[in-house]
């Protein structure tokens, strides 16, 4: 899998490598604690109308890496199967409202995310 989280003390960064990142044609998405919404473990489906913007999207095989944006929201995707995803609604980011990713251990990572988010209140 091309992606892995890094934690700071204000920062949750999402990391994107190999053809991960050039697909997304992005490298890293910087999330500051204070601006997550709400975070949760759960499937996915991206809207049939979704445009991307930019980003990569085979929806035949479910993979969706980049920006993409639909109903005046702008959504950060990357993923290849559509469960067991870490779902972030996000609240006064500079640019996405929902980043949906796949990681290795989504329960511990949401959970880990989540006691960031109240230390950080």
């Amino acid at each position: 899998m091309g992606r892995h989280v890094q934690f700071t003390d204000t920062h949750l960064i999402l990391h994107l490598t190999g053809f991960t990142g050039l697909f997304a044609l992005k490298w890293k998405v910087s999330i500051d604690y204070r601006h997550i919404k709400n975070v949760f473990v759960d499937g996915f489906d991206a809207p049939l109308w979704m445009l991307r913007m930019p980003g990569t999207s085979i929806a035949p095989l479910h993979i969706y890496e980049g920006s993409f944006k639909y109903a005046n929201d702008w959504y950060f995707l990357s993923y290849e199967k559509r469960d067991h995803l870490i779902n972030m609604e996000l609240d006064g980011h500079d640019k996405y409202r929902y980043v949906i990713f796949q990681i290795d251990r989504p329960a511990e990572v949401a959970a880990d995310i989540r006691n960031r988010m109240a230390a950080r209140r």
